[in-house]
């Protein structure tokens, strides 16, 4: 593996600064990079492995960093590196599942610009910097080509993810910056998307900021955002072309396994109400109660039909709580 020194985008893929409004040095100055650790027997090991590495962004003057939560899900240790090499220890103060966003504290002073939450709405689709690690030559200038519904075979629904080409080989965790040099997005994924003439394009996915605003004091005062947890089942789904939902995989001693759900198992109602897309899928669940309601569900496995009924769960309580340095 290359380290961070051994390369860059090709010239022709990054930003340009004398086309920007604002600082891109400064900009990408309030990016760092992130390593994570968590214990080996934390629940999201076996998916998401115990060593992780992507980035963060500052945001306030004090340390305060966002991430993508996948990164820091049950961390048991958090480092923080910045453009200029320093290297600060940090703890994680809260992953909120919904929409997929993680805070870590900075146990010591970065040194770095905070980069300021920004609205993606007005003039977002003209251009955007991503960002890796140790600024420009490690940026893309990226372009937004959707912003629409996303579902996630991980139980997750968000209404405005952002899409934007050339996608970034380092996504998880970066700045998606706005034409004004703020905060637009924090990078999740990198997917495959059919164009037109059959060719493959690979996209990077972003959460717009804009979720975090109404819920970032909810994470920074209790760790979680206000009012009852949704509904786990504990199982990865995902939409096949026949419009049919199909589990694909299960999630530890969680609901779905506890239940007997096998890979491969077709659903195709929930409550009696037929499903097609994730989005209804997931949302027809929701709609069920708070976390801990039961979910009954209409399946198809080789060729029968039948019910069960699951008793969901709080996702959070599976997993391990953040360890304050």
């Amino acid at each position: 593996m290359q380290s961070p020194d051994e390369w860059e985008i090709p010239p022709e893929f990054q930003p340009d600064p004398r086309t920007l409004n604002y600082d891109l040095g400064k900009a990408l100055d309030a990016v760092v990079s992130l390593r994570a650790r968590a214990p080996d027997d934390a629940f999201t090991a076996e998916t998401l492995g115990t060593e992780r590495a992507g980035q963060g962004v500052v945001i306030r003057d004090d340390g305060l960093v966002v991430t993508i939560g996948y990164l820091i899900a049950e961390a048991e240790e958090v480092w923080l590196t910045t453009n200029r090499g320093r290297v600060v220890q940090a703890h994680v103060l809260a992953y909120d599942y919904e929409s997929g966003f993680g805070l870590v504290q900075a146990l010591e002073p970065l040194g770095v610009p905070v980069l300021a939450l920004g609205d993606p709405a007005p003039g977002l689709g003209r251009s955007g910097g991503r960002r890796r690690q140790r600024g420009q030559h490690h940026s893309v200038a990226a372009q937004v080509v959707a912003c629409q519904e996303f579902a996630g075979y991980w139980e997750y629904l968000i209404d405005s993810a952002i899409f934007t080409a050339p996608a970034h080989p380092n996504w998880g965790g970066t700045a998606l910056i706005g034409p004004r040099g703020d905060l637009v997005g924090i990078g999740s994924l990198q997917l495959q998307h059919q164009a037109a003439g059959g060719s493959v394009v690979p996209l990077n996915m972003s959460v717009p900021i804009d979720i975090l605003k109404p819920i970032l004091d909810d994470l920074l005062t209790l760790g979680r955002v206000k009012g009852q947890p949704r509904p786990w089942l504990g199982f990865y789904v995902a939409e096949a072309e026949d419009d049919q939902i199909t589990v694909i995989g299960l999630a530890g001693d969680a609901p779905a396994q506890r239940a007997g759900l096998r890979a491969g198992d077709q659903v195709h109602a929930v409550a009696g109400q037929a499903v097609t897309s994730l989005a209804e899928f997931y949302r027809a669940i929701w709609a069920l109660g708070p976390a801990g309601v039961d979910v009954p569900l209409t399946l198809e496995r080789e060729g029968d039909m039948f019910d069960v009924t699951l008793r969901s769960a709080d996702r959070g309580r599976f997993m391990k709580t953040p360890r304050l340095q």
